[in-house]
């Protein structure tokens, strides 16, 4: 049956730790972890809510196939409403503490209220206790990770932390796990701290042994490995280079956003790609890249652990970052370089290292700090506002400095922490805020992948690849290939990638294996992991059901078809270099039949047929 079927309820004002029976109807119409989660949240907390009450719940949760032999099944997420964008917030990490949360024998444990002083919920199985944590409190997650393992004596415990940014309140600021794994988008980890929450600790013994058919569960996960072993992304290209084999392809189509999205390709791409992270250096004979590194039951292991050059890079002082940590990843080099235009290898992986830190998102982070490199080059912003920083585009000190100040929430970083579109606001410029529903893009540019400005635009937690990445499709030709330049199919493409993707969140493995499977490899595991119905067919509603559940509290939360858009830039300047030159995204040649297919009016919200058809 896969489900534990336990929910732990930990009521932070009263300080009860209480567990109930995880509700199987909903079980068998959501699936799992951010189907079934979202359906307990919007159930329980009014969408008008402000995130950083004591009212607003965060749930921490694990899909049905999470630690399991299933390939990728490591994967948890955290559900709650966002402080960044005031909308429903699913954000999903990898590592062990997903597995370890499940063989500690829950399915999720849901937040309520707020402590009255830091706490941390140790777990070790079927015992739970909050504990105090007010020496954590202003510690660093890497920081707080070590003391915990040093308390408890257990090198085995696995933790999920936030840092000092969430604790002086980044709006963007993530729940980290396993040191650099992240649930990192739309402010999950300022919700976690605002709660004085300051950790999650978590030994779990029990394993996953309750599988419905264990000799049809392994023959179908043993078929969906040698489909991701014979793949060339998730069999050699991820493997090899991590999620940065995307750097030099994407910039080469014109899809690489530059300089705040003013360009769309990057002259110092190759510097800061995949292949640049495998050069040896003449400094110290190393590279960058030390290792790849895997998740819970991944055999993909795309995860990167690298190095920074101490020799080459003088700002950093601290003997701390010279070993070796979570090292870049796509997004991370995207927004940390091709969007303030440094190309600076060693001062990338020096910020990076930070955002592991100290918990920030670093799509959100680099992308507000690119808004802010605008506003200094036109004036909007001087030195006094900056605290002193010459934050220009291309300034690897500047970067490095502003990461600083931002994960300790002090100074001008106080203020790039509450993301682009209030800085832009504050400073009366909101046009040059590159957000959706206030968050930040991230690493494709919709002028020259306009199925991703759909995508963005309609995402129902902001600009995000990962609610529906047809990247896969008008880039690199899976399922089937689409051109990236026509605006053609893309309504109904963009639906497919959407629903299907709610699904893969909702069972517990990593949306990454999709890039060699289909739902048709999916499928016979969670058939044969799960009771109950899960067919084809039954899959496609669930995923339809979910992303409409998602859109209905976003409504009711005062979100509208007003939403559903680009920035002006995207829609009025076109791409002036590259295979997209001339072209600005064409959004509203495709929403309207998204709106259509979705069964929704032109205002933007699902009709009753829809709403009876999913049983909404």
């Amino acid at each position: 049956m896969a489900w534990t079927r336990n929910v732990m309820r930990v009521n932070l004002t009263k300080g009860t730790i209480k567990r109930e029976p995880l509700n199987m109807e909903w079980a068998m119409e959501y699936l799992g972890q951010r189907g079934l989660a979202t359906k307990y949240f919007v159930e329980e907390v009014d969408p008008k809510v402000d995130p950083l009450s004591p009212e607003n719940k965060m749930i921490m949760t694990t899909g049905p196939l999470t630690g399991t032999m299933a390939s990728t099944g490591g994967r948890y997420s955290v559900v709650t409403k966002g402080p960044l964008t005031g909308a429903i917030a699913c954000s999903n990490s990898g590592g062990f503490i997903g597995a370890e949360i499940k063989s500690a024998g829950w399915d999720m444990i849901i937040f309520e209220g707020r402590s009255k002083k830091p706490v941390y919920l140790y777990v070790e199985n079927d015992r739970a206790e909050l504990l105090d944590a007010r020496d954590l409190w202003g510690k660093s997650v890497w920081d707080t990770d070590h003391e915990l393992h040093k308390r408890h004596q257990d090198p085995l415990i696995r933790v999920a932390a936030v840092g000092r940014a969430a604790e002086k309140g980044c709006l963007y600021a993530a729940i980290v796990n396993d040191l650099h794994r992240a649930a990192g988008r739309s402010g999950v980890g300022t919700v976690m701290a605002s709660k004085n929450l300051k950790a999650v600790v978590v030994r779990g013994t029990r394993g996953v042994g309750n599988i419905r058919d264990p000799k049809a569960f392994m023959k179908a996960v043993n078929a969906g490995k040698k489909v991701l072993h014979d793949n060339a992304v998730t069999g050699a290209g991820l493997p090899k280079y991590g999620t940065q084999v995307l750097m030099n392809v994407i910039n080469e189509i014109g899809a690489s956003p530059t300089r705040n999205m003013r360009e769309v390709q990057f002259e110092g791409a190759s510097k800061i790609s995949g292949e640049a992270m495998h050069e040896i250096r003449k400094s110290d004979g190393k590279a960058n890249l030390v290792t790849n590194a895997a998740c819970f039951g991944c055999t993909i292991a795309c995860g990167r652990i690298s190095v920074i050059d101490k020799n080459h890079y003088t700002v950093v002082n601290s003997p701390k970052y010279w070993g070796a940590s979570g090292g870049l990843e796509y997004e991370a080099a995207w927004a940390l370089g091709n969007d303030t235009g440094v190309d600076d290898l060693d001062a990338l992986t020096y910020a990076n290292f930070l955002c592991n830190e100290d918990g920030i998102d670093p799509i959100s982070f680099g992308s507000t700090v690119a808004a802010a490199m605008e506003l200094y080059e036109t004036g909007a912003i001087t030195k006094k506002d900056t605290g002193g920083i010459d934050l220009k585009f291309g300034s690897a000190e500047a970067l490095t400095k502003i990461t600083e100040l931002t994960c300790r929430g002090e100074g001008f970083g106080k203020i790039i922490g509450l993301g682009s579109r209030r800085l832009c606001e504050k400073y009366g410029h909101p046009e040059l805020s590159m957000t959706v529903k206030s968050q930040e893009f991230p690493a494709y540019d919709p002028r020259g992948i306009q199925g991703m400005g759909l995508a963005y635009a309609t995402s129902n937690r902001g600009a995000c690849h990962l609610r529906g990445y047809t990247v896969a499709s008008e880039v690199m030709g899976i399922p089937e290939k689409t051109d990236p330049l026509t605006t053609d199919g893309k309504p109904a493409l963009v639906k497919a990638f959407q629903d299907a993707t709610a699904v893969v969140d909702s069972t517990g493995l990593c949306v990454f294996t999709t890039f060699a499977w289909t739902l048709n490899d999916i499928q016979p595991q969670i058939a044969a992991a799960c009771e109950g119905d899960w067919s084809m067919e039954k899959l496609h509603e669930v995923g339809e059901r979910i992303w409409n559940m998602e859109r209905m509290f976003n409504n009711a939360a005062g979100f509208t078809a007003r939403d559903d858009t680009l920035p002006r830039r995207l829609l009025t300047e076109p791409a002036r270099t590259g295979p997209a030159r001339g072209k600005a995204n064409m959004l509203d040649k495709m929403l309207p039949e998204y709106y259509r297919l979705r069964g929704w009016t032109p205002e933007g919200t699902p009709t009753k047929e829809t709403r009876a058809r999913l049983g909404l």
